[in-house]
């Protein structure tokens, strides 16, 4: 039997893992260990909520290093509720209002048998492409098989103790007096509201109290198929209840047969933490917050189904950079799939794994990507000398791979903004791409592009998907023969001095010499000067003449990368004053 590590190391997935593995020994020794994740297709889900899926993959695979049996499950909710209709989609849709996911037809054009499954799908690709493993529980399976019949006749006879432990929270949320309310106005924060609304969390039902009592449960209408029935009354003993629909249909069945319902939010949650023994579960903010789901769920979990609440993080939102927090309702948000498109898996896997889960931090899919890949490659230069601290190291170790294995990988990473460039000038080109990327190092130059997928690949996604036609690089076909005629002898004498020294320096270290050192050279200096705060205006002004010159803008790629793409011969016809 393994034992509790005491990690030294300082990140947080290690300090997780010794505690979920302590509670685990302590509620059930020997007994394979709980990690979970709940997701609602209910439309596309988007890199916030891969924050409810990387959080417990990340523990569950620490736990699972040390040689424990752990299963992460994933429920994916699609027996909730279809609430509205996104933007794009046919607003005829509003008829399934109400019916479960798996109820509602897909959207126009798909492939899929129902709205659940078209959005789980490229979920499911994404998260086997990012080596997660899970495994997968449908909601609609699980209620529809009758498996939770008795956890629901349970929760039906502990009805009002149920009751008495929401209301507990529903007094704290009265309203306050008017004159009380006026006072305590302030400015509402949108963003915070559409991340609620993203989240579920403003929609969070916990059952109604009306004329016939408290209901934790909550059918679907036989005939309409819709969730807007109202339990009018219900027999412990026989398990007879009754409900009506808005629909106009009223029926009664036995709730120890009936499988078309099923129990609401904040009782639903809690079961299933018993049902299946979960002993580390995250939630987002908006499900911490008093009176929420996950608090509630506590309570009940304990009070109502003699189990325990498992350890459960709260984690931030996830943006993207340009945009505002992140609510799969409005549609156009960026998913996993999507950024897999323009990153490798282990930078994705990186980004959740380096911060903790409270850290908010954003993903970039605009300029701050190449920044992104550039502080990924110096943290790999640093594991591979050595010099990396400890939970940079534990991150770097979990973002390329798992308890199973290593994730597939560039064999020979080059710069991502170096790469990015490249395909911008060639347009894609793989003969002039690999004529390029061969005499980036004239000493090991590579011979196959394959040498530097799929992160080649990557970039050039990005730069066909996420940058503006209007920043894209075109070189041009003709000179500048009005520019070149109006310039002064030192700048055409600086062009002579780039021109001449082009053979001797045909390489990416070597022309990144000579266009820092013309200005040098021209004032005097050797190629190795320290730059003055004189010489840095002068090498700025120098390679906005380059820029202009070659790309007919003031800045482009960086001037070595864009000297090597347009080839020498080009260069000269150019830049030839």
């Amino acid at each position: 039997m393994p034992t509790v590590a005491q990690s030294t190391e300082t990140d947080w997935v290690s300090r997780f893992a010794d505690e979920v593995i302590a509670e685990a020994e302590r509620r059930a020794p020997g007994k394979p260990i709980v990690c979970a994740s709940g997701l609602s297709p209910s439309g596309p889900i988007h890199l916030g909520n891969l924050r409810e899926v990387m959080t417990p993959h990340l523990v569950a695979d620490e736990i699972r290093r040390r040689g424990y049996d752990c299963v992460h499950i994933l429920s994916w909710d699609d027996y909730d509720r279809y609430r509205k209709v996104p933007a794009g989609i046919d607003p005829s849709w509003s008829e399934h209002i109400g019916k479960p996911l798996t109820s509602v037809p897909a959207p126009p054009g798909s492939a899929y048998a129902n709205w659940a499954e078209h959005f789980k799908a490229p979920m499911i690709e994404a998260l086997r492409a990012m080596g997660i493993e899970f495994h997968g529980i449908s909601q609609t399976e699980k209620y529809t098989s009758g498996a939770y019949r008795e956890q629901i006749l349970h929760a039906m006879r502990h009805r009002e103790q149920i009751d008495a432990v929401l209301d507990r929270y529903r007094t704290k949320d009265k309203p306050a007096p008017k004159k009380q309310q006026q006072k305590q106005q302030k400015p509402v924060d949108e963003a915070e509201l559409e991340a609620a609304e993203g989240s579920g969390a403003a929609a969070e039902d916990d059952g109604s109290a009306g004329a016939a009592g408290y209901y934790p449960y909550k059918p679907y209408c036989s005939v309409c198929e819709r969730d807007l029935t109202t339990v009018t009354s219900y027999d412990d003993e026989t398990t007879e209840l009754a409900y009506t629909c808005a629909c106009g249909h009223g029926e009664t069945v036995l709730l120890s047969e009936h499988d078309r319902g099923k129990l609401v939010w904040k009782v639903d949650w809690p079961m299933r933490w018993a049902y299946e023994g979960v002993v580390f579960e995250p939630s987002g903010v908006d499900h911490s917050s008093p009176g929420s789901s996950y608090v509630v769920g506590g309570q009940i979990v304990r009070e109502v189904f003699g189990g325990d609440q498992p350890i459960g993080p709260m984690y931030a939102f996830v943006g993207i950079s340009g945009m505002a927090k992140m609510s799969s309702s409005k549609g156009g948000v960026p998913t996993p799939a999507d950024a897999l498109e323009i990153m490798e898996a282990p930078l994705l896997r990186w980004l959740y794994a380096r911060r903790r889960p409270n850290q908010s931090f954003k993903i970039a899919f605009d300029q701050e990507i190449q920044r992104t890949y550039d502080e990924w490659d110096a943290l790999e230069r640093k594991i591979n000398d050595g010099s990396a601290q400890p939970a940079d190291a534990a991150a770097y170790s979990r973002a390329t791979g798992t308890a199973t294995g290593e994730l597939p990988r560039t064999p020979r990473p080059l710069p991502y903004r170096m790469l990015a460039s490249v395909v911008d000038i060639t347009t894609g080109h793989d003969e002039q791409t690999l004529r390029i990327l061969s005499e980036l190092d004239p000493a090991n130059p590579v011979k196959s592009l394959d040498e530097t997928r799929p992160r080649l690949d990557r970039a050039e996604r990005w730069i066909t998907t996420q940058v503006p036609a209007e920043q894209r690089t075109r070189v041009r076909e003709e000179p500048d023969t009005e520019l070149l005629a109006s310039l002064g002898e030192t700048e055409r004498a600086s062009l002579r001095l780039l021109l001449d020294g082009l053979d001797e320096h045909w390489s990416l270290d070597g022309l990144t010499t000579l266009v820092y050192g013309v200005p040098k050279l021209q004032a005097g200096l050797s190629a190795d000067a320290k730059p003055t705060p004189e010489l840095k205006v002068a090498q700025r002004a120098f390679f906005a003449l380059l820029y202009q010159l070659l790309v007919g803008r003031d800045t482009g790629p960086r001037l070595p990368t864009l000297l090597l793409a347009v080839g020498a011969d080009r260069v000269r016809k150019l830049l030839a004053a």
